[in-house]
């Protein structure tokens, strides 16, 4: 009797280590949704057939990144999406090794940089050097007419069918044109996209002032415009690719400080990796929290084997936890599309800076507007605000670009970055009147809360009181609380004053024009005025506390 019991309490085990086992493979139903918000991990590896840029990286290495890349995230049973360029699309290798891989734990989609042979069979002249040229005016969507946008998706989703079965669910690419988006879904009915992370110049590509990380739904006239309105957005949503630093990346826009593995000095290094994930998956995060792991073949397996090794079992061991959601691009997508009807609000947030330095940063998001605060040395400064206008239609909506650059901005209206200089950045300063000196605001560490599905809360505690800040989807308030602090206000002050886009100060609100688009930041509560400290402008409270309107509509 008792060997007939152990016999079936062995068989038990077994029966349970089995159905365990069923449950931790890649994709399996083991994970657990996080309890504040959703955090997002999307493993996005782009496949290019060449490189012509450098003679050694031969096709065969290109390859074998790809096969290294597999197998790294089938060990650490981690999901993720590979995106084809279609020469890559079209050679066997790459068609039989993704082929083999798990449905449901990986995706294959597409990348949308367009080589000679996609352009060719599309029936128009190749321009390029060589047989992919990675220039904007040659190599994407934004040098193609509408027409010739149109014929390129046709053929490429065609050939993806053959080969897979299906059309893709996601398309990624550094730029992508509104109407190749649209197209793409109003056609294909893609799930997901992703363009490039906010830079300025960095290979040819200046995006700047968008949706800051996270994803948002484009205007059907910009792909890289938020849509105010459900009628007028194009309902993809849109993933900012490669992992910015929330601090450095925007502080020096034309450098790359991200999670791309490859640099020594961000994703491929064990402290910031350690300190990104820290503060991605712990730091309290409005809505969600999204970033993209992965690279692109193009840098070699040697490159970026380093920073992948650590980077895939810091994931997996957050996914474990349930600290994050590891899932496909579509996945994401799908999920965005069913949560959302419009672009959310959300919060990218920082309480402890790497190293040493005692910077604390919040990036905040909404349909209407970004906006960034950044406390450093004990004050505050917000360094960035841009509204966002769906009218306001893309350079590349019906033109193409002629050159090798192309641009894609939003409506700025404080830009630290642009409007400033290394060691002297630009942005509204919390400043105040002590015995007749102006000087900036000193302070503790702000706490960050949460208090509605829209609504991001600071509290600053400064002498003899804190400043309270409501972040809210069409506004900002800004309050004081406690004992009287005398004369506060915010300075705007800017080195690069020829950039500035300011046509006028009114006592109520200060004009801009931008791309040949008029808009204003307008004080509901508060005054703006022209100090004689040179500064650009000063807004001033009302009775302790200020109002500003954040829609250009």
């Amino acid at each position: 009797m008792q060997s007939k019991n152990k016999f079936r309490l062995l068989t038990i085990g077994l029966i349970f280590l089995v159905t365990l086992s069923s449950f931790t493979l890649i994709g399996g139903h083991h994970d657990i949704e996080p309890k504040e918000g959703r955090k997002i991990v999307n493993i996005v590896n782009f496949i290019r057939l060449l490189e012509p840029r450098d003679a050694r990286i031969t096709q065969d290495v290109l390859y074998q990144t790809v096969v290294s890349q597999v197998e790294i995230m089938k060990k650490y049973r981690l999901p993720g999406t590979f995106l084809l360029q279609y020469d890559a699309l079209m050679d066997p290798r790459y068609q039989k090794l993704l082929s083999t891989l798990p449905k449901g734990s990986f995706e294959i989609g597409a990348w949308w940089e367009l080589p000679q042979p996609l352009i060719e069979k599309a029936g128009i002249k190749w321009r390029g050097k060589y047989s992919w040229d990675w220039h904007s005016d040659v190599g994407f969507s934004v040098g193609y007419s509408p027409a010739e946008r149109e014929k390129i998706i046709d053929v490429y989703f065609a050939d993806f069918k053959k080969i897979f079965g299906y059309y893709p669910k996601s398309v990624a690419s550094w730029v992508i044109d509104a109407h190749s988006l649209n197209y793409m879904y109003d056609k294909y009915k893609i799930v997901a996209s992703a363009n490039c992370k906010d830079q300025v110049g960095t290979d040819g590509f200046t995006l700047w002032g968008g949706y800051w990380n996270q994803a948002y739904y484009p205007s059907r006239v910009n792909a890289y415009m938020p849509a105010q309105h459900a009628e007028k957005q194009l309902p993809v949503p849109v993933f900012r690719l490669l992992g910015s630093d929330p601090i450095r990346q925007y502080a020096d826009g034309s450098t790359v400080t991200t999670l791309e593995p490859v640099y020594s000095h961000a994703g491929g290094n064990l402290q910031w990796i350690n300190w990104f994930f820290q503060t991605f998956s712990n730091d309290p995060s409005l809505g969600f929290n999204y970033t993209q792991a992965g690279q692109e073949n193009s840098f070699t397996w040697d490159a970026m084997k380093k920073g992948l090794e650590i980077q895939m079992p810091i994931i997996a061991q957050l996914k474990e936890q349930g600290k994050v959601k590891v899932e496909t691009m579509a996945q994401s997508g799908q999920w965005f599309k069913k949560t959302y009807k419009v672009t959310p609000a959300t919060t990218f947030t920082v309480t402890k800076d790497l190293g040493n330095s005692d910077k604390k940063t919040i990036w905040y998001n909404s349909r209407f507007y970004r906006i960034n605060l950044l406390w450093e040395n004990s004050s505050l400064r917000i360094t960035d605000i841009h509204l966002f206008n769906e009218t306001v239609p893309d350079k590349y909506l019906n033109a193409v670009t002629t050159t090798n650059q192309s641009f894609f901005y939003t409506l700025p209206v404080v830009d630290g970055f642009l409007w400033g200089k290394a060691g002297n950045p630009a942005g509204l300063m919390f400043m105040y009147n002590a015995a007749g000196q102006e000087q900036a605001i000193k302070g503790g560490n702000p706490i960050f809360t949460n208090p509605g599905k829209s609504t991001a809360h600071i509290s600053w505690p400064v002498q003899n009181g804190s400043f309270e800040i409501d972040l809210k989807e069409k506004s900002v308030v800004v309050k004081f609380k406690g004992k009287s602090l005398t004369s506060w206000f915010l300075d705007f002050n800017a080195t690069n004053r020829n950039d500035l886009p300011i046509t006028g100060i009114q006592t109520d609100h200060t004009d801009y024009l931008f791309e040949n688009h008029p808009y204003q930041l307008k004080a509901i509560k508060g005054s703006f005025e022209k100090p004689s400290n040179g500064s650009v402008f000063r807004i001033k409270p009302q009775a302790d506390a200020l109002m500003l309107k954040m829609t250009d509509q």
